[in-house]
């Protein structure tokens, strides 16, 4: 199967620290990636680097094939991006950044379609600032697949919804694995992660301290979970 994404010995420092520390990942097309760590572990940095946003010191970083840096204008034809907070032009409606997110594709999604799939056709007009915290993310997620991309970053993509919404969107995200789409997440959430990723890696301190499946991090811990085994991987208090 093709690798779709791949970091190669990743560095990034700010004023001469250390953020992200020879990290590598591999992602195969119909894969899901989980990317865990505590905040300012590196998650951010770490797709930042990889989607070429931010500049990395060391190491290589290919998507599809392509460079982010060199290939920049046809790879993002084809990878959709949500990131868990965005600003927006004050009142822009749904209808109108739909409109201008599909705008800037060759081939997009109907929006409509996909507004409907998440419970939010009923939106049309409002303006996006007047969405609960939980429509804004679902509508950032909406704006991720309007591209009809191949690879999807999704960042804390379920962050304030309540538990049948996230289900609704794991049973998607499923469905778009089924189909061939590579996934690349990051979550707080231990039963999300359960449910969608093939592969995960555990980040502390910009370094990768596991990497593998769901089932070999909970096998080479101490524990009978993955919320505790990720708690013992990075010496975070664990429940007694």
């Amino acid at each position: 199967m093709e690798t779709t994404i791949k970091i190669e010995n990743l560095c990034k420092s700010y004023s001469g620290i250390q953020a992200v520390k020879n990290v590598n990942i591999s992602v195969k097309k119909g894969e899901v990636f989980g990317l865990l760590g505590a905040n300012g572990a590196g998650k951010s940095t770490i797709i930042e680097c990889t989607l070429g946003t931010r500049l990395h010191d060391n190491g290589t970083v290919s998507i599809l094939g392509m460079s982010p840096d060199k290939n920049r204008k046809k790879l993002f034809e084809h990878v959709g991006v949500q990131f868990q907070e965005a600003n927006y032009q004050d009142k822009i409606t749904v209808s109108e950044l739909c409109e201008v997110t599909q705008a800037l594709y060759k081939e997009p999604a109907d929006y409509k379609t996909l507004l409907e799939k998440f419970e939010l056709l009923d939106k049309l007009k409002s303006a996006v600032n007047e969405l609960s915290g939980g429509q804004r993310q679902k509508l950032f997620i909406v704006l991720a697949l309007i591209s009809n991309p191949k690879v999807i970053f999704l960042d804390e993509l379920t962050t304030g919804l309540d538990a049948r919404a996230r289900r609704d969107v794991w049973k998607y995200l499923s469905d778009l694995k089924a189909g061939g789409m590579t996934i690349f997440l990051t979550s707080h959430f231990m039963d999300e992660v359960e449910v969608l990723c093939d592969k995960i890696g555990i980040l502390k301190k910009g370094e990768m301290i596991f990497y593998g499946t769901v089932k070999e991090a909970i096998a080479t811990s101490a524990f009978e979970n993955l919320e505790d085994a990720y708690l013992w991987y990075t010496n975070e208090e664990v429940a007694k």
